[in-house]
This record gives structure tokens, C-alpha cells and sequence, in this order.
């Protein structure tokens, strides 16, 4: 029975890659079986998912199961899925009402609770060196691997895919990012949704409450630390609502698109796929074992909020997730707190192996062949000019379209990107909140505050 047991996830992997395949190849056209009879298969496969979720009692489960039944849904029945965005905007509004407070009473703790300013400092220039380092890591990998695969060339375009159009950002220059990093009205930045101006803000007042006399100091700290909890909590309630938010952002996404989609830009996909996966493998591991991180429990603790990125497509309604769940791993809430919402800003690994790939891809369909030192410049330009826009939807995508405008390259391969950008945008925003957690794990070893012992034995709920 034990044995059985062992083995049942692979069981399950093995049954949802067989309806995954069956749903991208229309095996009732290629294999010549009824329609109906593959339905009922899928069905039964989504419900023998359920039961597994039942006896698993994990939210991480539950979320790949929605997943894979939100898929299903939307194939089946795309009408009724187109109209189930809502149930997934629901999770983001809720979502974003706990960042801001949650920021705001972890940082404020974590620096006026200890009252080491020094340590704020170290912590700032050490977590912007291993940004930047791993970041050109991710940009070269995804040069690499669009010069390998060439995706570009001969890609046939589809026409009319009925995405949305982009909103209107412009690309940043130095000066406008340099300003971005500052907020001028601390209600705005809340309202906007800006991270970055709301942990500038966050980390001054809590040295200004470091700065204070004890008997002001104790009471804005008991404050923040029962804001803290309580946020936490809160975050655990709006996590229970994290399955029917995945299934129905799912479900719309295969609704509204299709599979076919992916018959005609495979290519691009794959290409994006498995240089992340190689980033993963050959950057992301290599630090963690460098750092001496425990595998395994890291892997568990970031299943949960990497598979609500992917599954939204948003690194926000993951950032909640990642700073409990590495908080749970072993390191102390103020690393936490200053690192993960800094890298999201300046640690998007995902998105600059992306835009790296994208801007060559764009490149090679237009039939254009560009030397190395002008790929190198491009990405480059890529990877400044896409610092602080974590937040917008789709701000990869104009910054794409900016830069290859101001180099002279056609942007009509940029639009039909569009077309697939939800696929793509799932794993570089997985791989953005696997690498800002990796990241706090770093920083907590080099500060000699990581808890091994709570590492190793992490476990999720």
C-alpha cells in the first residue's frame, strides 16, 4: 500500500499528460476516436483529479487540479468560459488590497523592531549586485537559445487573434525611472499599485521610527506587528479562493484563445520554454546549492505562489504567498519584506530572458539579421528600460514595442506576439517569483539569518 502510494503522483502526472496531449492533438480527429467517448475520458480524469485533491487535502493540489479542469472547461464549453474573468479578477482585487498594508507593517518591523540601519544598507547593495548578476545570466540564456532555435524564421503569422490592445506606457528613460522609484502622494502609490514607491516609503518611516524616542517607538512597532499578523491572516482567507480564481482564469484564457493558436507560434513557445527551464537548471540551482539552500523544501515552498503566477499570469497575486511561505522556510520577515518587493522591480528574471528572446525574434521574422554587438545593445537598452514596470499589464510587451521602435525594426512581429503573450507571460512570471524567493534565501544565508533547521523541515498546508 505504501508503494502504491509512492507512486500515485506519477500516476497522476502521467494521466494529465495524456489529457493534455489529447486536447492540443483533437485525438478525435487524428486517432479516429468518437468525440463523446474523449469527453468522457477528460471528465473522468478531472474528476479522479478531484478525488486526489480530496484525499490530499494541499492547497498547492487543489491548485493543479483547477488548472487542469479550468483547461478542460474552457475547450468544452469556450462560450461559458469566456465570461468567467471576473471570478479571477475577484482573487486580484483582493489581492492587491493586502499588499500595501502587508508591505508596509513587515518592513516597518523589520527595521524599527531591530534598529540596525546599517543592515538595511547591506542588504540593498548585496540584493542589487545578485540581481543584476543573475539577471544578465537570464539575458544571454534567452539570446542563446532564439539564435539556437531561430524561431523567428519562417513563423506563419495568424491573423485577427481578438486580444485586447496593450495599454498606452511609454518606455522609461533614466531620469523618468529614477523619479518612478519616489512616490509623491503615498495614497497614489497605494491606489496605482506601485511596490517599489510603497517600500521606499515604508523603509524611510521605519527608520524615522527607529530614529524616535521608546515611548513613541513601542506603540507604532506593537502596531505594526499586529497589522502584520493580521494581514497574514487575512492573506490565508483570500487563499482559499485561489482554486476557483485559477480555474476561471484558466478557463478564460483557453476559451477566448483556443489551442489552435499554438499550432502556428510552437516554435516561439518552445523556445521561451526551455530556456527558462534551462535558466532554472543551469543559474537558479547552481546558487541555491552555491548558498547551500535545501532543495527539496525550497521547491515545496515555492510550488504555491509559482503555480498562482503562472496560473494568473501576475506576479502580484503571488507576492502575498511568497513572503508567508518563505517567511515559513526560515527567514526572518524583514528580509523578507525588503527583498521580495524589491526584486520585483529589479530582479525579473523571467521577463528579461523574455524580452531577450523577443526582441531576436522580432529580428529574424522581419527577415533582418542583426550582428551580436547590436543584440547585445538591444537587450541591454531591454533590460533598463523594463525596471519598475512589474506592475502594468502587459508592460513587457510595450517595452518591447518602444525599444524596437527607437532601433529601427518593424513592429508588426511585436503585435502578433500579442497573440500568444498570456502563454508566455504564465512562465516568465512563474520564473520572476521563483527567482525573488531564491533571492531572499540568498540574502538571509549571506546575513547569517537563515534558519536551517525551519528550512528543512517546511512543509506546506
Amino acid at each position: 500500500m505504501q508503494k502504491i502510494r509512492k507512486l500515485f503522483p506519477y500516476l497522476l502526472l502521467i494521466i494529465i499528460s495524456i489529457t493534455l496531449v489529447l486536447l492540443v492533438l483533437k485525438a478525435n480527429a487524428i486517432l479516429e476516436i468518437s468525440s463523446d467517448i474523449l469527453l468522457i475520458f477528460r471528465l473522468l480524469t478531472v474528476a479522479l483529479l478531484f478525488v486526489y485533491a480530496f484525499h490530499k487535502r494541499s492547497l498547492t493540489t487543489w491548485i493543479l487540479v483547477s488548472m487542469v479542469a479550468g483547461a478542460e472547461f474552457g475547450y468544452d464549453v469556450p462560450e461559458v468560459a469566456k465570461k468567467l474573468q471576473v471570478f479571477s479578477d475577484i482573487f486580484l482585487r483582493m489581492i492587491k488590497t493586502i499588499i500595501a498594508p502587508l508591505l508596509f507593517s513587515t518592513l516597518v518591523v523589520g527595521i524599527a523592531g531591530h534598529a540596525d540601519i546599517r543592515q538595511i544598507g547591506r542588504m540593498g547593495w548585496k540584493s542589487l549586485l545578485y540581481f543584476e548578476i543573475v539577471s544578465t545570466f537570464a539575458l544571454f540564456i534567452g539570446l542563446l537559445a532564439i539564435n539556437i532555435g531561430k524561431a523567428g524564421v519562417g513563423v506563419v503569422l495568424p491573423q485577427g487573434t481578438g486580444i485586447p490592445p496593450i495599454a498606452n506606457i511609454k518606455a522609461q528613460t533614466t531620469s523618468d525611472f529614477i523619479l518612478h522609484i519616489f512616490p509623491e502622494n503615498i495614497a497614489k502609490a497605494i491606489f496605482e499599485g506601485q511596490i517599489l514607491q510603497i517600500v521606499i516609503f515604508s523603509v524611510i518611516f521605519g527608520i524615522a521610527v527607529a530614529m524616535v524616542k521608546e515611548k513613541y517607538r513601542t506603540p507604532m512597532i506593537r502596531f505594526s506587528e499586529s497589522l502584520a499578523e493580521v494581514m497574514f491572516k487575512f492573506t490565508n482567507i483570500v487563499m482559499y479562493y485561489a482554486p476557483i480564481a485559477v480555474f476561471a482564469a484558466i478557463a478564460f484564457t483557453v476559451g477566448h484563445m483556443g489551442l489552435d493558436i499554438l499550432y502556428n507560434l510552437f516554435k516561439l513557445l518552445a523556445t521561451l520554454y526551455v530556456a527558462l527551464i534551462v535558466f532554472l537548471v543551469f543559474v537558479l540551482l547552481p546558487v541555491a546549492l552555491i548558498f547551500r539552500i535545501p532543495i527539496r523544501p525550497f521547491i515545496r515552498a515555492v510550488s504555491e505562489p509559482a503555480t498562482i503566477a503562472f496560473a494568473t499570469s501576475n506576479s502580484e497575486s503571488a507576492l502575498p504567498s511568497a513572503m508567508e511561505s518563505m517567511e515559513k522556510f526560515g527567514i526572518p520577515r524583514k528580509i523578507v519584506a525588503f527583498v521580495i518587493p524589491t526584486g520585483y522591480s529589479f530582479n525579473l528574471d523571467g521577463t528579461t530572458l523574455y524580452l531577450s528572446l523577443a526582441s531576436i525574434f522580432v529580428a529574424q521574422a522581419a527577415g533582418i539579421d542583426l550582428p551580436l554587438d547590436k543584440q547585445l545593445i538591444i537587450c541591454f537598452t531591454l533590460m533598463l528600460t523594463s525596471k519598475g514596470v512589474a506592475g502594468v499589464s502587459r508592460a513587457s510587451l510595450v517595452i518591447l514595442l518602444g525599444t524596437v521602435v527607437s532601433f529601427g525594426l518593424p513592429v508588426e512581429p511585436v503585435f502578433i506576439i500579442l497573440g500568444i503573450d498570456v502563454l508566455m507571460d504564465m512562465a516568465r512570471t512563474s520564473v520572476n517569483v521563483i527567482g525573488n524567493c531564491l533571492a531572499t534565501a540568498v540574502i538571509a544565508r549571506s546575513e547569517n539569518e537563515f534558519d536551517e533547521v525551519a528550512a528543512r523541515n517546511f512543509k506546506p498546508e
